[in-house]
Protein backbone atom coordinates (compact mmCIF):
# COMPACT_ATOMS: atom_id res chain seq x y z
CA UNK A 1 0.00 0.00 0.00
CA UNK A 2 1.62 3.21 -1.27
CA UNK A 3 1.21 6.37 1.27
CA UNK A 4 -0.69 9.34 -0.15
CA UNK A 5 1.79 12.13 -1.21
CA UNK A 6 1.77 15.58 0.50
CA UNK A 7 1.31 13.95 4.18
CA UNK A 8 4.41 14.66 5.62
CA UNK A 9 6.27 11.24 5.48
CA UNK A 10 9.82 12.79 5.97
CA UNK A 11 12.50 13.37 8.42
CA UNK A 12 12.38 16.99 7.95
CA UNK A 13 8.23 17.09 8.29
CA UNK A 14 8.82 15.27 11.43
CA UNK A 15 11.43 17.20 13.07
CA UNK A 16 9.92 20.15 12.44
CA UNK A 17 6.40 18.90 13.77
CA UNK A 18 8.49 17.16 16.50
CA UNK A 19 10.22 20.47 18.18
CA UNK A 20 6.98 22.77 17.12
CA UNK A 21 4.74 20.75 19.45
CA UNK A 22 7.71 21.17 22.31
CA UNK A 23 7.15 24.84 21.68
CA UNK A 24 3.53 25.19 21.63
CA UNK A 25 3.65 23.11 25.32
CA UNK A 26 6.23 25.84 26.76
CA UNK A 27 4.45 28.67 25.32
CA UNK A 28 1.06 26.85 26.42
CA UNK A 29 2.65 26.77 29.69
CA UNK A 30 3.83 30.36 29.79
CA UNK A 31 0.39 31.47 29.30
CA UNK A 32 -1.39 29.54 32.00
CA UNK A 33 1.14 30.22 34.44
CA UNK A 34 2.23 33.59 33.85
CA UNK A 35 5.87 32.44 33.32
CA UNK A 36 7.39 34.74 30.94
CA UNK A 37 10.72 32.85 30.74
CA UNK A 38 8.09 29.82 29.45
CA UNK A 39 7.11 31.82 26.77
CA UNK A 40 10.32 33.26 24.95
CA UNK A 41 11.46 29.77 25.53
CA UNK A 42 8.35 28.69 23.01
CA UNK A 43 8.96 31.51 20.87
CA UNK A 44 12.33 30.45 20.36
CA UNK A 45 11.25 26.39 19.97
CA UNK A 46 9.18 28.10 17.25
CA UNK A 47 12.02 30.04 15.39
CA UNK A 48 14.22 26.57 15.70
CA UNK A 49 11.55 24.19 14.47
CA UNK A 50 10.85 26.31 11.19
CA UNK A 51 14.79 26.84 10.71
CA UNK A 52 15.05 22.97 10.95
CA UNK A 53 12.49 21.96 9.05
CA UNK A 54 13.59 24.20 6.35
CA UNK A 55 16.91 23.45 6.35
CA UNK A 56 16.39 19.52 6.52
CA UNK A 57 13.82 20.30 3.57
CA UNK A 58 16.84 21.95 1.85
CA UNK A 59 19.43 19.67 2.45
CA UNK A 60 17.21 16.76 0.94
CA UNK A 61 15.32 14.99 3.50
CA UNK A 62 12.01 16.57 2.67
CA UNK A 63 9.22 15.22 0.96
CA UNK A 64 10.70 13.85 -2.72
CA UNK A 65 8.81 15.77 -5.96
CA UNK A 66 5.82 13.63 -6.93
CA UNK A 67 5.03 12.63 -10.29
CA UNK A 68 1.66 11.99 -11.76
CA UNK A 69 0.76 8.84 -13.23
CA UNK A 70 -2.16 8.77 -15.45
Amino acid sequence: MDDEYGHGHSVAAWTGVAILLVASVFISAGVFFGWMWANWVGIAGVLIGVGAWVALNRAGYGQKLHVQED
